[in-house]
């Protein structure tokens, strides 16, 4: 029997396929960032903020061979976002091959969410867990979010890659515990800038929300700033 939250899939597809996202006045958007930075945990406080917000989201997550991360988005949601509007995809492959190089997986689960429930507005896809040259197709998403944190060090920053440089926001995350794990949180933050040139960093704790109306003030902003049927900013 089919399982409308779990979705699996080959990547065996001829790129000549793909099909740029309709101009549906749906708001999508990324996340990604490496293993441990806190990716589900900011999509878990973000979707309460949006439905405050009067937002109607939808998230699809991307794990290697297990859905665990959309089971774990499932329960800390519970009674606030429907379960079977958290779809996991399941990439049988490094995760940046289906959000960046062949996004048709995640494409079809989009289309398959938006047909069930076509009140949804805001789609957030999150990443596997990958390194820091993970980016989201133009294809899939209107604009992503690159999720650093402080445990992984103050040097991240400073090592760019086209996550760090190219997202349209980067996240520093888990700032409550850098005093713990010698991370110089504002060398960290400097650093950032440097290495964006200006696009904007926003440091966060999702368990206390700080920074989430900052990250929301920003998407929404974005989908503000695009007209109807204006093309997807680049990724």
């Amino acid at each position: 029997m089919h399982d409308p939250t779990q979705v699996k899939g080959s990547h065996h597809h001829d790129h000549d396929e793909f099909v740029r996202r309709p101009q549906d006045g749906v708001l999508r958007v990324g996340v990604a960032g490496p293993v441990g930075s806190g990716k589900t945990a900011l999509i878990e406080a973000l979707v309460p903020v949006l439905i405050e917000r009067g937002r109607t989201p939808a998230v699809i997550t991307n794990d290697i061979y297990t859905s665990e991360d959309a089971a774990h988005v499932r329960r800390t949601l519970d009674g606030i976002l429907a379960a079977d509007r958290i779809v996991g995809v399941e990439t049988g492959a490094c995760p940046h091959t289906a959000v960046r190089d062949d996004p048709t997986m995640n494409q079809a689960a989009a289309d398959e969410i938006l047909e069930r429930f076509p009140e949804v507005d805001t789609l957030l896809f999150e990443s596997g867990g990958d390194n820091l040259t993970l980016t989201f197709s133009p294809a899939l998403v209107d604009l992503f979010l690159f999720v650093l944190d402080t445990a992984e060090g103050d040097k991240m920053p400073r090592k760019r890659g086209p996550g760090i440089t190219e997202c349209e926001l980067l996240v520093i995350n888990k700032v409550d515990i850098a005093q713990y794990v010698r991370c110089d949180l504002a060398q960290m933050e400097a650093d950032a800038h440097t290495v964006r040139e200006g696009r904007p960093v926003v440091l966060t704790n999702s368990l206390t929300g700080q920074g989430l109306d900052t990250i929301a003030d920003f998407v929404l902003a974005h989908e503000a700033a695009r007209p109807a049927g204006a093309p997807a900013a680049s990724a």
